[in-house]
Order: C-alpha cells, then structure tokens, then sequence
C-alpha cells in the first residue's frame, strides 16, 4: 500500500499521449477550449493545474518515475473528490475523473498511499532532491526553473563525454578521477587493452556517496570486471532509511549491470560489463556537480582528459584509410583482424545514425580487434537516451573543416594523423 506497484518490466512509451488527450480535454493544452464548461465555483482547472506542476518535471527514465507519477495522480483524484459536489454537471470534471481512473490503471497505481502536496512545508522529504528545490522555491516566493541536469559517460577505449558535452578518446591509464565534488566521488582504473600499447579501457570503478544529513551515511561502491556486485562493500543495498529508499541500487541483469539511484541528490548512476571492461553513465544536478573545492580540479567529467593524455584531436578519432600505405609501405591493415571497412559493416549492425558513438565503435575495433567494444558504443549511446536530459543533444557529429571530413561522410578520416594510431597502439 503507499506506492506503485514495484515491476519494473519493460514498458511502452511513458503515458503522456493518454496524459495529452486529457489535459487537451480540460482546456490546457488547446487555449480557449473547455472554458465555456467551467463554473466560477469548480475547481477543477486548479486541480489539473496542480497536476501538472507536479509532473512536468519527471523523468520516465528514471527509476522513481513510477512512484512520483502516482503521487500526483492520487492528489489529482483527492482534488477532484473535494470538488464533486460545486462541479456536478460539469463536463470537464467528468472528463478529468474518468481520465485519471484510465491512468492510475494503466501505470499500476494503488488508490490508498502518499500524494504529492501543493504545499511543500506540509510535504517536504530532505532526501529527495526535486522536492528540495520545489521547496526553495516555495520560500523565495518567486517561480525558479527547474534544477538543470548534467550527463557524463565513459565507454570503449575509452571514450569520454564530458557534462559539458564534449566527446573526447583518452590513454588516462592507471587510477584517475571522474567526479570528485561534496557529495560524490568517482574514480576509474584503465588498464593497457593490448600489451606493450596505450590502448586501455575501464577494470575497475569505485564510487563513494558522501554522507548526507540523515538521508545516507557513507557508502562506497566499488565494481571490477567479472564483480559487479548488487551491493555496496558493506554488504547492504541502500543507505539511510530503508522506507524512503534515498540510495538504494537496483541490479538489472546479473553480474552485467547495475543501476544506484541517489534521490536526496538526484543522482543515477549506471555500471555495465560488456566483454571484459566496464562502461559508466551518470546524471547528475548542476549545482551539485559544480559543488567543489579549487583542490578537486582534476576531475575528467568536469574539465575534459589533460591534453598529454589525449588521443584524439578536438574530437576528430585518427582511423586508417582504406586501400593507403603507411609509410614504411606495410597495408592499413590492423593488427586486429578488422580492416576500415569491416569494421564500419560491424558497427553499423548496432548503431545507425553515423555520429561520434559510430566511429567510436570503428576506431575501437581497429585498435583492438574486441568485437564486445561494438555492445559497449552501443550500450553507451542508450545510456545517454535513458539519461541525457536533453534529447537534442543525444547525438554528437564530427565537426566539418579542419581537414576533417564532416557530418553524413562515409568515413570519418583525419589524414594528418594517419600515422598516429599505429605509433600509438601498435
């Protein structure tokens, strides 16, 4: 009782067309409609309002989507039943009640349980980010945007999207920090692909959520290839309260992935192994993520790889060309059984739209040869839809100029550094 029911099977696209249709029916969405229905004495255009302050800042892809969706259902429908009596006749009324029965069925949702509260004093849970910031702007008075959210992610050999959305191919072998602010850090253990090369992808991760208020003590999660445990190196699988679940991990596909939601920071987390190395996602606020001292500068989600580390170019990934020669005569042939052609044919069985994922996942193969690197460009770019705040910016394309060849080319070459991956890697 209190809470949606906890499936989390695979399911359609989230509500909003049923969601459209109804709001379209109580005047909200198409202006000048339903107002002729309305009497000065029903409230049900406040009610749908509310409703709707209350969604429009969830996030299907998240794993509290369902719970938070409910909550305003149950207050939409309490507001309605408030207003029965002062709305009887009214169609629009009619029209919310039965459009909110359609949804609380469709999305699993318990009649009796927690609403959310017009009035967040009344309402407010320290450990839940959003309803922290609802409440800021409660006190202040003043309408706020809602908090901005930020996406890094790191894949393949490896490969870096920063928060600020920059795409970047990195050595970084050994211990080196993704995020290190005053509420999470994230460290990353790259280890050489291919003996005697600088090649290296991701083996171990360790993650520590710092202790919050009375929303979490000190958690420290830590994963390594062929350990990707469902719980945190002190055996439990949420901090804080066991009832408001303010950091809790959720193991999606055993020894494979594992997703930790942090709701007191508004913070998820995704960990996969695909083949023998580790891939990470991560979606953090703004504010949060900036929440730092000047001695926590080196944080490569943050400021980018440091250009001795870098591999590529502002971006542009050196590939061989097909049918070249190197200059000591030897084929464009890798080492690693792909040739350019090969391995775009593999690539593009997993992903279709050529942007920067693309021709991670050719440039991997080239230097490796590890067909998984193809699940790992794959998997990271449904990372990115599942987290990404911004659907716009889900896809990166290669910068035209430069020499460089741009968006919608067949091969993403820079033959100025033709030679480059073979010093580097070979």
């Amino acid at each position: 009782m209190g809470s949606a029911a906890p499936s989390r099977a695979p399911r359609a696209e989230p509500p909003f067309a049923a969601l459209r249709l109804l709001l379209a029916a109580l005047g909200l969405l198409l202006p000048g409609t339903g107002d002729c229905q309305l009497h000065t004495s029903c409230g049900i255009q406040k009610c749908t309002t509310d409703f709707v302050s209350f969604t429009s800042h969830l996030n299907a892809a998240l794993e509290d989507f369902d719970l938070e969706f409910c909550k305003a259902l149950r207050a939409y429908s309490v507001c309605t039943y408030r207003n029965s009596k002062v709305c009887r006749g009214n169609l629009v009324y009619h029209s919310a009640v039965l459009g909110i029965g359609d949804l609380m069925t469709q999305r699993n949702c318990t009649k009796d349980g927690p609403t959310s509260s017009t009035d967040p004093e009344m309402t407010h849970d320290p450990c839940n980010y959003s309803g922290r910031t609802e409440v800021r702007e409660h006190r202040g008075g003043e309408e706020t945007p809602p908090p901005t959210y930020l996406f890094c992610g790191l894949f393949g050999d490896p490969h870096l999207r920063t928060f600020k959305d920059h795409f970047q191919t990195c050595k970084v072998e050994g211990a080196w920090p993704l995020i290190d602010n005053n509420y999470l850090s994230v460290q990353v253990t790259n280890v050489p692909v291919v003996p005697g090369s600088s090649a290296t992808a991701t083996k171990k991760i360790t993650i520590i959520f710092k202790s919050y208020q009375d929303c979490t003590d000190q958690k420290v999660y830590q994963a390594m290839t062929d350990d990707l445990p469902a719980a945190f190196v002190d055996g439990t699988t949420s901090g804080g309260d066991g009832n408001t679940r303010s950091l809790h991990i959720v193991e999606k596909v055993s020894g494979k992935y594992i997703e930790m939601h942090a709701k007191y920071i508004g913070t998820t987390v995704y960990i996969r192994q695909l083949g023998h190395y580790l891939t990470l996602a991560i979606r953090m606020p703004q504010e949060l993520v900036m929440a730092y001292e000047e001695s926590q500068d080196l944080q490569l989600c943050v400021n980018g790889c440091p250009s001795s580390e870098r591999i590529d170019q502002s971006g542009h990934l050196p590939l061989p060309v097909m049918g070249k020669l190197l200059p000591w005569g030897a084929a464009a042939h890798p080492l690693s059984g792909y040739t350019l052609e090969t391995a775009t044919t593999k690539c593009h069985e997993k992903i279709l739209v050529k942007d920067i994922y693309f021709y991670s996942c050719v440039f991997d193969l080239l230097t490796t040869g590890d067909a998984n690197f193809t699940a790992a460009a794959h998997s990271a770019l449904q990372d990115v839809k599942a987290l990404h705040p911004s659907k716009e910016h889900w896809h990166i394309f290669p910068r035209s100029g430069g020499g460089s060849v741009g968006r919608g080319s067949k091969f993403f070459v820079s033959l100025v550094l033709l030679c480059l991956i073979f010093v580097a890697y070979l």
